[in-house]
């Protein structure tokens, strides 16, 4: 995978197992999708750190139970975003880190992360980009009255939801559907889509050019 349009991020070697990092808020389901992939062999890479903004979140339990290294930060106790992402950057550097995977991580990111990472950092988004970004992108889609929505991996680039999109997955929105129920089948759409566009990354298939993405035979 090869960053563009200024981005600094590196191109990763297929030949190794790629390093990950996990970015999460809540219950980390995604995480454990990832972690069961990566563990089956399905995946050439190793998790190596999950990186939380919730000490209490339920994804730290999952880490724990797969030996993932966690790192856990209180937003609250620094003075700006850009200051807890330093010392992230700075974390993820000093353990060589090559992809950022954005599992319901609920915190709006700066350049201080995005630069150095660009073309190397993915987000798993309920929706199918461009409609519906944002929170609640499941809600939106129901109070809309669509018919389809789905999941999404995309890069990301700073903006909500913005980035270009790699990958996506449909899911049909039924007549007596409820954010529970719909939910339900974009959360499976979203466990067989991440892991495969991670293991598309980790096996240097996917080519990002300018907001076009491509995935090599």
């Amino acid at each position: 995978m090869i960053a563009s349009n200024g981005g600094e991020g590196k191109a990763i070697k297929p030949s190794a197992p790629i390093k990950i990092a996990v970015f999460a808020s809540g219950s980390g389901s995604n995480f454990q999708a990832l972690a069961e992939a990566v563990q089956a062999g399905k995946i050439n890479a190793k998790i190596e750190l999950v990186v939380c903004d919730k000490p209490s979140a339920y994804v730290l339990e999952r880490a724990r139970s797969f030996e993932v290294e966690t790192y856990t930060f209180t937003p609250k106790s620094y003075p700006t975003r850009e200051a807890y992402e330093e010392e992230i950057v700075a974390n993820l550097q000093e353990r060589g880190i090559d992809l950022i995977v954005m599992a319901g991580y609920m915190r709006l990111v700066t350049s201080v992360l995005v630069e150095p990472y660009y073309g190397r950092m993915i987000n798993v988004h309920p929706a199918l980009l461009p409609a519906f970004p944002g929170i609640n992108g499941i809600g939106q889609a129901l109070e809309y009255g669509a018919k389809i929505t789905g999941a999404t991996v995309h890069f990301v680039d700073g903006g909500t939801d913005t980035g270009p999109i790699i990958a996506q997955q449909a899911v049909e929105i039924r007549d007596q559907d409820t954010l529970e129920t719909l939910g339900a089948r974009i959360q499976q759409a979203e466990y067989e889509l991440l892991p495969k566009v991670v293991g598309w990354i980790a096996e240097d298939r996917v080519r990002l050019n300018g907001r076009k993405v491509t995935i090599n035979n």
